[in-house]
């Protein structure tokens, strides 16, 4: 089953087994074709023409990249790390925080000519943050804390967190959250997602 609200009283989420995740069953939004799990890892064959944007600049509203997520009634602390075969302009992995489908916040690596990390925040119409990477790093740790109206996304490379967005949120309302991929314009490729964790 998909479900794209988390305020949604139908059906529970069809739980599916994700060993890191040890209170919560998961459950996808647009699940990709191909995904497995590899000694806790979730490897995902991210599928092109899937995105997650509103409005904004480009004029479009695509709500079809693959999210598998958890709900969260409240305030948390949510760490993940990525690895990804990036390979077309805007592949992009990391995670995200969905209300619905107007009201989001993605952030990750986003592959647009050089290596950036990218925050994505929707309230209607979307708001785009990047940061240049150097190179090509293998990995990337985020961290992303819900506090009462505020999300703090923040992301390490080795070196320490760094802040990337302080950002506004509808506050008191329950959210999915968990690993997101997408590939708006080219093929697929293939992404890695390991060493995810919840503090509430």
């Amino acid at each position: 089953m998909t479900t794209s609200d988390p305020r949604d009283t139908g059906p529970a989420l069809t739980p599916l087994p994700f060993s890191s995740f040890d209170e919560a069953a998961p459950s996808w939004l647009n699940e990709p074709a191909h995904w497995h799990l590899d000694d806790g890892t979730l490897l995902v064959d991210v599928e092109g023409g899937t995105d997650f944007w509103r409005h904004t600049h480009y004029g479009f509203v695509r709500d079809n990249g693959h999210l598998l997520a958890v709900r969260e009634p409240g305030d948390f602390v949510a760490t993940l790390d990525v690895e990804a075969d990036y390979h077309d302009r805007y592949d992009q992995a990391g995670l995200m925080i969905r209300l619905d489908a107007e009201h989001w916040i993605k952030c990750g690596i986003e592959l647009d000519g050089v290596m950036n990390m990218s925050t994505v925040v929707t309230t209607g119409h979307s708001d785009w943050s990047v940061t240049q990477l150097d190179g090509r790093p293998d990995r990337l740790s985020l961290r992303v804390s819900r506090t009462g109206d505020t999300v703090t996304v923040e992301y390490d490379l080795g070196n320490g967190h760094r802040m990337h967005r302080l950002a506004w949120f509808p506050p008191g309302e329950p959210v999915l959250l968990g690993p997101m991929a997408a590939a708006p314009d080219g093929q697929g490729f293939q992404a890695r997602f390991r060493n995810w964790s919840i503090d509430r």
